[in-house]
């Protein structure tokens, strides 16, 4: 846990990012340096790259004007990681269940056997989807 970080408060982190692929890779440095130590850094950083990704590849966000936010929010027992893109089709994210020889469609489904809980809000703007990942209580590990 970060020294600055409470027993009950939670650290929130936002980040603005143009519709660039290689926004992608600045997004999961920038969630990797905010969870520098903590056990599920890795994922998080998947889960990140994931979400960019399609955000860029499958919305208005890979436009020239597009972009997409992310956000990180911290505490003693979760981390949250949320994207959200700048909308433009007519279908919220969805998990496909595509065979192992697919090259696309499966990223929300990885996210989402990664992730303790996966949640889509859409409205009029964009979609965002929300990775949860919990703090393992068996091995008395936490989020930071």
């Amino acid at each position: 846990m970060h020294e600055y970080m409470s027993e009950t408060r939670a650290r929130i982190w936002g980040l603005s990012c143009p519709g660039l692929p290689e926004e992608v890779s600045r997004a999961r440095r920038w969630t990797r340096d905010i969870l520098r130590g903590s056990p599920v850094a890795e994922d998080a950083e998947l889960i990140v790259s994931e979400l960019s990704t399609n955000a860029v590849l499958h919305t208005a966000s890979g436009r020239p004007e597009g972009g997409f936010y992310l956000a990180v929010a911290v505490s003693a027992r979760i981390v949250a990681l949320s994207v959200t893109d700048a909308g433009g089709t007519n279908t919220a994210p969805a998990v496909e269940y595509q065979d192992q020889e697919a090259e696309h469609g499966r990223g929300l489904g990885m996210v989402s056997l990664i992730a303790d809980r996966v949640a889509v809000h859409s409205n009029a703007d964009g979609h965002t989807v929300t990775a949860h990942l919990f703090a393992d209580a068996k091995r008395g590990t936490r989020p930071c």
